[in-house]
């Protein structure tokens, strides 16, 4: 195969169909590497410099899951994890981009100085690691009259002035609340930000962090809740392919103080930020977890239509009852609709390793289900 071929995904995509698994991953592992480039071939240490018009934007927490990822769809993989050289050059190889995490403390990134040298420490990494640039992801508490606020915002701009800069084809995204409205206390300047990057990834999950009505259980990401905050971000002026939509591949457990005969879950009040409650108190569970408890629960799962979430109740060996809340490819289905008939720059979910790939077939097919929702309709 050229060098050519293996820097074009859609050439990749067609030859791909005459190579098994094994073979596939044999021409991006380290076996030859060079002192400079871990990939087999020094071509898939290179920047990739192609913008796809629509984004599937991965966030991979470590391990090696992502063998199994539908790679047919990936333009992008946030990397959480513990850095994997044999990833990123099979990334490559697939024609999708590699980013770092970034966080920071916004009480440093005041001082000019400080920015400069992070952002270029950052950049170093990138380089050493041949990836294609940054993920910031800082949800810290900003006043809205705080030096802070500006600084944010002018962390993100010259964090992208300087990627764009020195690697070619470079992004630089920003993680955002699912609603531009101070959520968590987070007063940050939205629209600047975007301005200021590539696009925002809309964190639209953990919707429950700050409760001010009734202290019950509820879903993650609750279907009106969740597009009014887009609706938001479009109305102060973000235009919407700067916007990508991320759904949560897990969902909540609960302990129920009292379960009525309707369903309700009353929880503990546990303050979160100024709010008296706050799914705090419940216990994040990936979908692989759910899927396997869900049949043996004493309700099955149920749908809330005010909600459209599936929920579903079971006992513990104490004989305490829980509710979980959680997304499934219906739920998903209903709101990745916003993304195409608004004009959004794509999707994404937290997080890609939360599906079995053991290859069970019952797992099998609930994963492929759960990466199928993404999929562009065309």
């Amino acid at each position: 195969m050229s060098e050519t071929s293996l820097r074009h995904p859609r050439l990749v995509a067609s030859q791909l169909c005459l190579l098994s698994g094994l073979a596939v991953l044999l021409l991006v592992l380290p076996l030859a590497a060079t002192a400079d480039c871990p990939c087999r071939d020094p071509a898939l240490c290179r920047p990739i410099s192609h913008h796809p018009d629509y984004e599937v934007f991965v966030f991979d927490v470590g391990y090696k899951t992502w063998k199994s990822y539908d790679w047919s769809q990936i333009t992008t993989v946030a990397t959480f994890g513990k850095y994997d050289s044999e990833l990123m050059c099979y990334a490559h190889f697939r024609g999708a981009r590699v980013v770092l995490k970034g966080d920071v403390s916004v009480k440093d990134i005041i001082d000019p100085t400080f920015r400069a040298s992070w952002i270029a420490e950052k950049l170093n990494l990138a380089k050493n690691q041949h990836m294609d640039g940054i993920n910031i992801d800082i949800e810290q508490e900003v006043n809205c009259s705080s030096p802070e606020y500006d600084a944010l915002t002018a962390l993100v701009k010259e964090t992208t002035d300087a990627f764009h800069r020195e690697i070619e084809g470079s992004q630089v995204t920003f993680d955002v609340a699912w609603s531009p409205k101070h959520i968590d206390r987070r007063c940050y300047n939205y629209s600047g930000i975007a301005d200021a990057c590539d696009f925002v990834f809309v964190m639209s999950y953990d919707e429950q962090s700050q409760v001010w009505s009734e202290c019950i259980a509820a879903a993650n990401a609750p279907y009106n809740q969740t597009l009014t905050g887009y609706d938001d971000y479009i109305k102060i002026g973000i235009n919407p392919k700067k916007l990508v939509m991320g759904i949560p591949w897990y969902g909540y457990d609960y302990t129920c103080l009292k379960l009525s005969e309707d369903d309700v879950c009353t929880i503990t009040k546990v303050p979160f930020r100024g709010a008296p409650c706050s799914d705090a108190v419940g216990r994040q569970v990936p979908y692989k977890v759910i899927m396997k408890q869900v049949n043996s629960s004493i309700s099955g799962s149920q749908w809330n239509k005010d909600q459209q979430a599936p929920y579903y109740s079971y006992k513990d060996s104490s004989g305490r009852f829980h509710q979980v809340w959680y997304d499934n490819p219906k739920s998903i289905s209903l709101k990745a609709a916003y993304v195409q008939n608004h004009g959004l720059r794509g999707i994404g979910m937290w997080n890609a390793n939360c599906l079995d790939y053991s290859g069970d077939a019952v797992a099998k097919q609930q994963t492929e289900e759960m990466w199928e929702v993404l999929k562009r309709k065309l």
